[in-house]
């Protein structure tokens, strides 16, 4: 039997102002520009999903 994943999405999780502001906190503390930039874009999509509801 074939083993089904799915994708991650961190935006998935990043259901609330508290849990984006933490995260964001991690990353930025990496100091890695590819991870904050990635880490940003999908922020941005988290609050774009937000205000659409």
């Amino acid at each position: 039997m074939a083993l089904h994943t799915e994708p991650f999405d961190v935006a998935d999780y990043l259901t609330d102002e508290e849990t984006i502001s933490a995260y964001l906190t991690e990353v930025l503390e990496s100091e890695d520009p590819r991870y904050i930039a990635k880490a940003l874009e999908a922020i941005a999509r988290v609050r774009n999903r937000m205000t659409q509801l």
